[in-house]
């Protein structure tokens, strides 16, 4: 059975290859690049499953690489950071990053969070993919993975479409972040939780604030006042 393929684009040398001998430990084909350019090249030569892919890199940053080998060929991305920005990490999500994690990180969640994205990628479309939810003027089609609010389109990534989907399935049910990220991102990693969040915002963002509404301490509630 041929091994699924992991590109690592990670500037530091003790990151990357710490992080490579994790996976390959755990039965992953690894190659690595040590720069921007590198990275986007490797993965035109590789085609790898999932990208782990450093926010800081020499050449070409991490958000330019992610737009490169996106529009390339969609390929799940785990963006890492040094940095706890919010901004820097919802740029990141924006451009087709489908996690993140802020360093210093467990290998064993690396790990984890890997294989859910490869979970994800690896569904079945099913044949019947499920009705279009209508909320007022807010119409999201799972068969067309389109959004279209008063009629005009709105652009949502892979995850904000998953996401937005699960709570309009519900609305004004809450949904807390474990689970969420369970049965959006197939994890149920506490420290993901920060993911819910960026991804939220995000939405928020593109479809108006008042559209999911927080629910302090537990997580989230697709809020339809204002829809109708």
């Amino acid at each position: 059975m041929e091994r699924q393929r992991i590109a690592v684009i990670e500037d530091e040398a003790t990151i990357a290859s710490a992080i490579a001998a994790r996976l390959e430990a755990e039965g992953f084909e690894v190659e690595v690049a040590g720069d921007g350019i590198g990275g986007v090249a490797l993965c035109q030569r590789f085609r790898p499953d999932v990208v782990v892919l450093d926010l800081m890199l020499p050449g070409l940053d991490g958000l330019d690489v992610c737009r490169r080998i996106q529009r390339d060929r969609p390929v799940p991305v785990l963006m890492l950071t040094a940095r706890d920005s919010e901004t820097d990490l919802e740029v990141g999500l924006a451009v087709g990053a489908d996690d993140y994690m802020t360093k210093p990180f467990s290998p064993r969640e690396l790990v984890a969070r890997v294989r859910a994205l490869l979970r994800r990628s690896g569904r079945p479309i099913p044949s019947d993919p499920g009705v279009a939810i209508r909320l007022g003027t807010l119409v999201i089609d799972p068969a067309s993975r389109r959004v279209t609010s008063s009629g005009d389109s709105v652009h949502l990534t892979r995850t904000e479409f998953d996401l937005l989907y699960r709570l309009a399935e519900a609305p004004h049910v809450v949904f807390g972040r474990r689970r969420l990220l369970e049965e959006v991102w197939g994890y149920q990693i506490g420290a993901g939780e920060r993911t819910v969040d960026s991804h939220v915002r995000a939405i928020r963002r593109k479809l108006g604030h008042s559209l999911i509404r927080t629910v302090h301490g537990i997580g989230y509630a697709l809020d339809t006042n204002g829809l109708l």
